[in-house]
């Protein structure tokens, strides 16, 4: 077969096509910065994480362990750091926006940045006793 039988186009698309876009550093951002700055609300930010679901895991990504980190400054911006079960999760390009958005819909939050992380690696032991219940995960 000639190269140009090939059904493979050495000029279409590659891997990096389907990869989500990494030139923004793997960071989403929302919101608008605040008229009156103030910090925002540690809980609310939190319970606005918990309205965010794994859509192949049927329990919020808080509980599940993959928020590592939640900074809210006294602007009221908030960022939050991230991972995802595995780096080849489906959704590895829409959930930090997913979170970005849910996060800047807390009362008090400005501008929200979530970057996604791999390092240190999620586990199931980061999950919370109520994720491992709902798992039936047992250790």
């Amino acid at each position: 077969m000639s190269g140009k039988d090939s059904i493979f186009d050495e000029n279409g698309p590659g891997l990096a096509d389907f990869l989500p876009d990494t030139s923004s550093g793997y960071t989403a951002h929302a919101g608008t910065p605040l008229d009156k700055p103030a910090p925002a609300d540690e809980a609310s930010v939190i319970a606005a994480l918990k309205t965010v679901k794994d859509p192949e895991i049927p329990v919020n990504i808080y509980d599940l362990g993959l928020i590592y980190e939640v900074v809210c400054r006294a602007s009221g911006d908030v960022d939050v750091s991230m991972s995802l079960t595995a780096p080849g999760c489906p959704v590895a390009g829409e959930m930090p926006q997913m979170v970005a958005d849910a996060v800047a819909q807390a009362d008090g939050v400005g501008n929200v940045a979530v970057t996604l992380v791999w390092n240190p690696a999620w586990t199931p032991a980061r999950m919370s006793e109520d994720a491992k219940l709902a798992l039936d995960f047992d250790f």
